[in-house]
């Protein structure tokens, strides 16, 4: 699933790539236009109280720029950052060791932060609120509560479900951005600025190409570009154009608006196993031998976005734009009147 390329998720080899074309300040960043204003106002502030910067949790669906964004926070206050994620913190005793170990005004990010188990979450409550680190030592008549001061810091937290996150954490967060599919403009914005780092010949119109494939997401482009890149290398000459990236786009089996074959798998057996919906989550991830987890985080929210895919109390239904998409005929909707008597 993750191999996809049109997966958010990273993969082997996006890691270089993604740090080589990272911004790394504010000015730099393209779109999310409203966030990076009011971040701008928030970093202005802390530094003027000589403060850290409030705690900020960041949310939306993988590869929109949650690291990218965590990054520029600690580039623009000057601080130093330590990355980890929610999986890799196990024990209470771990995240007691991080805390402990952050100097004055550092950033602590917290990748999937809504996978910390909850013994290791309750250790960042007091350490949020009031910057000391708490925790039980001994058992039964034994057990006393041991207080830590810590230096101040910043936690950044990075989630792709955002419902997850339990009402204590979220509730102790001064600042919480939803991260959005950026337009086709900024995507043609940040595949160009790639192309440039990178050094990679490439017309407007092949750029146009590869942004609204992009599905609205920088790593997706960024993958899409190199990809482009190695066959334009071998067929044309090094030159990305219009034609060089719709061949091997469609050798890639990515249609004009970013669709590979895992979503129009997805669509097609709504369409004909359960009649266009709706149907519920768990029979569809049975359905194409999928994790049900997979289709609501990297299926979903671009289908959705789209219109191809509406949730329902009754489960999931493929609207009438995917039908048209896919150039199948719509269902005909029942348009039985009944007469009104008076």
């Amino acid at each position: 699933m993750s191999e996809r390329v049109v997966s958010g998720v990273q993969q082997e080899g996006d890691s270089q790539v993604d740090y080589t074309l990272r911004p790394k300040s504010l000015k730099d960043y393209i779109g999310q236009y409203k966030i990076v204003e009011n971040l701008k106002i928030s970093i202005a502030a802390a530094k003027q109280r000589s403060e850290p910067l409030d705690h900020t949790l960041l949310y939306g669906p993988p590869g929109l720029g949650k690291t990218t964004l965590s990054t520029i926070l600690a580039n623009e206050m000057e601080s130093p950052i330590k990355i980890t994620s929610g999986p890799a913190i196990e024990r209470a005793g771990d995240m007691v060791s991080i805390l402990t170990r952050l100097r004055k005004g550092e950033i602590l990010f917290i990748d999937e932060i809504h996978r910390l188990n909850r013994t290791v979450e309750e250790i960042l409550y007091s350490a949020m609120e009031d910057f000391v680190v708490s925790w039980m030592i001994d058992k039964g008549l034994k057990a006393r509560s041991m207080n830590l001061p810590i230096q101040p810091f910043t936690l950044i937290g990075a989630t792709t479900r955002y419902g997850m996150v339990s009402s204590p954490l979220r509730d102790r967060f001064g600042s919480v951005f939803r991260l959005n599919f950026y337009d086709n403009k900024s995507m043609e914005m940040i595949v160009k600025r790639s192309a440039t780092i990178t050094n990679i010949e490439s017309e407007i119109e092949g750029i146009i190409e590869i942004a609204k494939r992009s599905r609205g997401t920088p790593r997706i482009a960024n993958r899409l570009l190199r990809r482009v890149r190695d066959y334009a290398q071998v067929k044309a000459n090094n030159k990305i154009s219009k034609i060089v990236a719709q061949e091997a786009l469609t050798k890639l089996e990515v249609d004009e608006i970013g669709l590979d074959n895992n979503d129009r798998l997805l669509l097609m057996s709504i369409i004909e196993k359960f009649k266009g919906g709706p149907v519920g989550i768990d029979t569809i991830a049975t359905s194409i031998s999928e994790e049900a987890e997979t289709i609501e985080d990297v299926y979903e929210p671009y289908l959705i976005q789209m219109g191809f895919l509406e949730r329902t109390k009754k489960g999931r239904l493929v609207t009438e734009r995917a039908y048209v998409h896919l150039d199948i005929t719509p269902p005909k909707k029942n348009t039985t009147d009944q007469a009104t008597l008076f």
